[in-house]
């Protein structure tokens, strides 16, 4: 009896010493150095507050599962930090209190976000997470060759096809389109262009019947595989060949940044003699939004991530974590990850544009490391953040994002669009297959 008795009173000692969280937080920024950018915030965080916060690392593929079985368990983190495609199903399943994080978005002001990631967050008249950061799918191309050649940037359809035109040669692909079917790369891509032009494949409650947009989209995009090399591209091959200056464009997400001004030995410009040179980086230009003939306000692709506070949550220590996090601490939220991280929150009631500008002079890189600023103009930089002001998605604002990304993956579209690419059916046979697999959803 004895025994037992000391075990429990060893026990209760090490219980009433023990050091509980206040909050737990789930990040899906997982890596080492992630994690660490966190531990540091959270410290801070609890120096200035006295509250003390677990950071709980959470794989991306395994976040929609872990949320699931939480909450029917009634075991919630405080906070959550996740993509895009969790909020609105999980404001209608109850597991994000929809008005704690409308509460926080209205204290910080809403003036200050980007206005594409607050609505595609938006339920009813509401903002069910808050918006944290991201980044758009761009049109990168070489400023200096469309300026000898007189030619406008690539913001639309029909100036991509006249930069084609006038700079395809023997020496240079006009253009290095997505063409291998199976990878998520292409599938990004035709998205992208397809939301240029004003195509979109849901309606609330079920899909879209497609015609002349979609149409019109095909034929472009067959016109950009057309400038192509032949075979199956993807990522690789469009950056492989934009840095080795054989391609005055293609489509790429902004983690080429770093990599275009030399700063990744893994993945080096090859335009000249020098792999850590950032010449090419000065010539280039990018641009999120363009536009096709039937959409002129265009749109740009983006990938948004959240802060949601959820259901179980200590409702007031979790506004507090994210104010701090989107204010004083948003320098530190956006240097995890700088190159991919662009501000949601452009500024603050003192200054419009004051996490723009730290954002921008955030060291980026591998090997080497410099702030964009050092790379890029202020034009470039403010061009970049500006995409996630139209930043647009297939099925968000209908609330089918669920349906909308299980169209994607089954690639369908993808496979139709590559034999309409390969002469194997007309433009008109792609647009009927493509609406009787769309049927099926």
């Amino acid at each position: 009896m004895s025994k037992i008795i000391k075990i429990l009173s060893i026990l209760a000692l090490f219980i009433s010493g023990a050091s509980y969280a206040d909050i737990k937080f789930w990040t899906t920024e997982v890596q080492p150095a992630r994690m660490e950018k966190q531990e540091a915030m959270a410290k801070s965080f609890e120096a200035k507050t006295g509250i003390k916060v677990e950071v709980i690392p959470i794989e991306e593929k395994d976040l929609g599962t872990r949320a699931t079985a939480a909450a029917a368990a009634g075991d919630l983190p405080d906070v959550i930090y996740h993509t895009l495609q969790y909020v609105l199903p999980w404001a209608e399943a109850g597991i994000l209190d929809v008005d704690a994080n409308n509460d926080v978005v209205k204290a910080l002001g809403k003036k200050t976000f980007a206005p594409g990631a607050l609505k595609m967050a938006k339920k009813g008249s509401k903002i069910a997470a808050v918006p944290v950061d991201g980044w758009t799918q761009m049109v990168v191309y070489r400023k200096d060759l469309f300026e000898k050649a007189g030619l406008e940037p690539p913001t639309n359809y029909a100036n991509i096809e006249k930069a084609i035109d006038a700079l395809s040669s023997n020496d240079m692909f006009g253009f290095v389109a997505a063409t291998k079917t199976d990878e998520n790369f292409m599938s990004q891509v035709l998205e992208h262009v397809l939301l240029a032009n004003g195509v979109n494949i849901v309606k609330k409650g079920g899909t879209k019947k497609q015609g002349k947009a979609l149409k019109n989209s095909l034929e472009f995009y067959k016109k950009l595989a057309n400038a192509s090399p032949s075979g199956e591209l993807y990522w690789k091959q469009s950056r492989e060949l934009y840095f080795a200056g054989k391609t005055p464009m293609i489509i790429w997400s902004p983690f080429i940044m770093d990599e275009l001004a030399g700063l990744r030995d893994s993945a080096p410009p090859t335009i000249n003699s020098d792999p850590t040179s950032p010449e090419l980086a000065s010539k280039t230009g990018f641009i999120t939004n363009f536009s096709g003939p039937n959409n002129k306000k265009g749109a740009a692709w983006a990938d948004i991530r959240y802060f949601g506070i959820t259901a179980d949550a200590d409702t007031d220590e979790a506004k507090k974590f994210i104010m701090y996090s989107m204010d004083e601490g948003y320098t530190s939220t956006l240097s995890i990850a700088p190159e991919g991280k662009f501000p949601v929150r452009r500024g603050n009631s003192t200054d419009p544009e004051a996490y723009t500008k730290a954002w921008s002079n955030l060291p980026v890189g591998v090997d080497r490391k410099a702030p964009l600023t050092d790379l890029y103009s202020a034009d470039v930089i403010n061009n970049i953040v500006a995409g996630l002001d139209t930043a647009n998605r297939w099925g968000v604002k209908e609330g089918e994002l669920s349906r909308a990304s299980k169209i994607i993956n089954a690639q369908f579209i993808n496979r139709i669009t590559r034999e309409f690419i390969d002469d194997e059916i007309s433009v008109d046979e792609a647009v009927d297959k493509i609406n009787a697999e769309l049927a099926k959803f």
